[in-house]
């Protein structure tokens, strides 16, 4: 695989950016401030890494023009560092070539709809009624079940299973082990036992979407499970049924989102953190890592629950106090009460 290279004012150019210091430097590669060498990219976002700044070897450094006075090497000015970075990183990416066409070892039933273009890897299986569009990639040993599409340019890395009823839009990204269209978990009890409630929906995920490794999203009770586009979720991640997901909006790993829930557009939602169900949460709304969201949000902006980590023994301390908050509050009521009779 041939390596990629560039220069700097080739860079600066495409990504309509600025430049300082030599533009003819050559450019193979991308690396971190402490780590990479003279013919490899860098950046400067989080001020954590300013210190290293000095003692770097990159070739070039994509940061804010405030810190170009601070730089030994040639620098390309951003307004946002990271998101430059992540631009001009994509070049230096190279994933080998999916061949078009079916692999000798894929269960193709005869009545699937599989475009030409697309390309089928080893030990997949794919069902009667499923459709695989132009250049969609399925890595090995996917799963493709009943009523399910892929749409075109959409690639799914390696053991990603499609159960039953999901369309993928334009160019999603799957990662090993994620399964789309599993039964929600939707139970009734009767006297002494569970019912089982059948799950009758699908799923929907719009274009541009990425799905995280071992991720799970269950296909709906009765609507369909909703992702819209660009949305973007971590690994290990529980979409319960009938969840709706705005646009743009990113979940970061272990999270979770119960049934019926509804999340707006552009939010960000923490690690570990929960949303319960049939609740409703704002377009730009950021909840924090760990936090759990136990009321519908209205309003924008950012939200935390939680304790914060503490030393264990003023940790047990205030646990124990705790268990006397009630107590304590119902007190200092009485004795505001007395204070504004006096």
């Amino acid at each position: 695989m041939s390596v990629f290279k560039t220069t700097v004012s080739e860079l600066a150019e495409r990504f309509g950016l600025a430049f300082h210091g030599d533009g003819a430097r050559v450019i193979d590669g991308v690396g971190t401030l402490a780590g990479a060498g003279p013919s490899q990219l860098s950046f400067l976002s989080n001020s954590k890494y300013a210190s290293q700044l000095g003692d770097t070897r990159a070739g070039v450094v994509v940061m804010r023009e405030e810190q170009v006075a601070d730089s030994p090497v040639p620098a390309l000015v951003a307004r946002d560092p990271y998101v430059a970075y992540a631009k001009i990183a994509a070049l230096f990416e190279r994933l080998p070539a999916a061949p078009a066409g079916i692999h000798p070892s894929a269960v193709v039933a005869a009545g699937a709809r599989v475009a030409p273009t697309a390309s089928i890897g080893p030990g997949c299986v794919i069902d009667e009624s499923a459709v695989i569009e132009d250049g969609a990639v399925l890595g090995p040993h996917c799963i493709i079940g009943p009523e399910c599409t892929v749409g075109a340019q959409s690639r799914l890395v390696a053991r990603v299973t499609l159960v039953i009823r999901v369309t993928l839009g334009k160019r999603v990204l799957a990662h090993p082990g994620a399964v789309i269209g599993s039964d929600g978990f939707g139970l009734a009890f009767d006297r002494d036992q569970w019912i089982k409630l059948p799950q009758l929906g699908g799923v929907r995920i719009g274009d541009d979407c990425e799905i995280g490794a071992n991720t799970t999203i269950d296909r709906g009770a009765l609507d369909d499970t909703v992702l819209e586009e660009d949305v973007r979720l971590d690994n290990q991640i529980q979409i319960a049924h009938n969840v709706h997901i705005g646009a743009h909006t990113a979940l970061a790993g272990c999270a979770a989102v119960a049934g019926s829930a509804k999340i707006g557009r552009y939010c960000m939602i923490g690690g570990n953190a929960g949303v319960l169900g049939h609740l409703e949460v704002a377009d730009r709304v950021t909840i924090t890592a760990k936090s759990l969201v136990t009321h519908s949000i209205r309003e924008p902006g950012e939200y935390s629950s939680g304790v914060p980590l503490q030393e264990n023994r003023q940790w047990r301390r205030n646990a124990a106090r705790f268990k006397h908050l009630d107590e304590y509050a119902r007190r200092l009521s009485a004795l505001e009460k007395d204070s504004n009779n006096d």
